[in-house]
């Protein structure tokens, strides 16, 4: 009995004693792991250090060679006026040799200004402008064609409504979207991009086919019973889906590299800054007072021949956009802002928000509300003199 006791025993020590090492191997194996993952991410911060060092460092190499160009460029500024002051001076064999020198330096060591400076000349730009040009007549094509296939299509259903509004709100965002980046990237004059903003007014005026275009002009014509309030926030829904799908549309098309601004762009990784350069309250008061202005103009000219009137508005928006494109872009719509705008880095969602979706839908009522009581106010007529009672003659 003894000896099985201790055999029992025995076996007994020997499993703990297993147990133990298969317990050590598996600390061991979860140590090991654990000291693979810190060296992973010790060498994922290291080589995200190097990263950081490598491009600090090109960055400040390209920021010396545009000194040295601007340091050689003022040299030779200078050379070419004391030349032209002294017409009779000849220059020795030393200076001849070394303008050449100087202009191959350039060249040799920044291949990039090239770029950086064909956008200043009037060749250039032209050639943009007229890229962009083509290309917003290839959007509004495509748009008016698919604007005609869907009404034939859908004339006897309710979607035909829903659908246009849809189309012609992606033709909106992807004309701005196009016009944006000439105008940032591109480098134009100020009157050439007046000139276009007034141009796309114009032609989406007279392509939308009844859209609106805008939520808040969408809810004044709910407010005026125009258009019933379910059918109001389905349009709604339709231009903010339009805007996001021109959002996701635009990349695509400037990846084809069709201009050498969608190039750049591209290289740049299709990003944009915030065009809001106001302290908030004051870039919200600018898109209310740009919505205010143009809801008033739409209001005040319903009357006047559609013909006419779509060049009134364009004329009323391109002044806005010349007194508050410097502060906020002067968008003062909710669907082509979150198109346009929202994807920009510098300011939080929340700030767009109070930005361009309350200061633009102040605007509108604010306008509304004051053509409302102002209104019956001026259209009654002068009151009449009163006029002295006949007596009859007696006879």
């Amino acid at each position: 009995m003894s000896g099985r006791v201790r055999a029992r025993r025995r076996r007994e020590e020997e499993r703990e004693e297993e147990e133990k090492e298969e317990k050590e191997e598996k600390e061991e194996e979860k140590e090991e792991k654990e000291k693979e993952k810190q060296e992973k991410k010790q060498e994922e911060k290291e080589e995200e250090e190097k990263e950081e060092e490598k491009e600090e460092k090109e960055e400040k190499e390209k920021q010396e060679e545009k000194k040295k160009e601007e340091d050689h460029e003022e040299e030779d500024h200078e050379e070419d006026c004391g030349a032209q002051a002294l017409p009779h001076h000849r220059p020795r064999g030393g200076e001849r040799d070394q303008r050449p020198g100087r202009r191959l330096q350039k060249l040799r060591s920044s291949p990039e200004s090239v770029p950086a400076r064909e956008h200043r000349s009037p060749g250039e730009m032209s050639s943009d402008v007229a890229v962009t040009l083509l290309v917003l007549a290839g959007i509004v094509g495509l748009s008016e064609a698919t604007r005609r296939l869907i009404t034939r299509s859908l004339a006897r259903t309710a979607l035909c409504v829903y659908a246009v509004e849809l189309v012609s709100t992606f033709q909106l965002c992807c004309c701005t979207h196009e016009l944006r980046l000439l105008a940032e990237v591109g480098g134009i004059e100020p009157r050439v991009a007046l000139s276009l903003t007034y141009l796309a007014a114009v032609v989406h005026g007279l392509t939308f086919s009844g859209a609106i275009g805008n939520p808040t002009g969408t809810l004044e014509h709910a407010y005026r019973a125009r258009i019933p309030g379910g059918s109001a926030l389905r349009r709604i829904a339709c231009q903010f889906a339009a805007a996001a799908g021109a959002r996701a549309a635009v990349p695509v098309m400037r990846g084809l590299g069709l201009s050498r601004l969608h190039v750049q762009h591209k290289l740049l990784g299709y990003r944009c800054v915030s065009p809001v350069h106001a302290p908030l309250h004051q870039a919200a008061a600018v898109e209310l007072a740009c919505a205010f202005a143009v809801q008033t103009a739409l209001t005040h000219t319903r009357s006047v021949d559609e013909k006419y009137r779509v060049h009134a508005i364009a004329a009323v928006i391109a002044s806005v956009v010349y007194a508050g494109g410097s502060s906020t872009g002067a968008v003062f719509n909710p669907a082509l802002a979150f198109s346009t705008q929202f994807p920009c880095s510098g300011h939080s969602f929340l700030e767009y928000c109070v930005v361009y979706w309350l200061g633009p839908l102040l605007g509108m009522m604010s306008s509304v509300l004051l053509s409302d009581q102002l209104g019956p106010l001026l259209s009654r007529n002068p009151m009449s003199v009163p006029r002295p009672v006949e007596t009859k003659k007696r006879t």
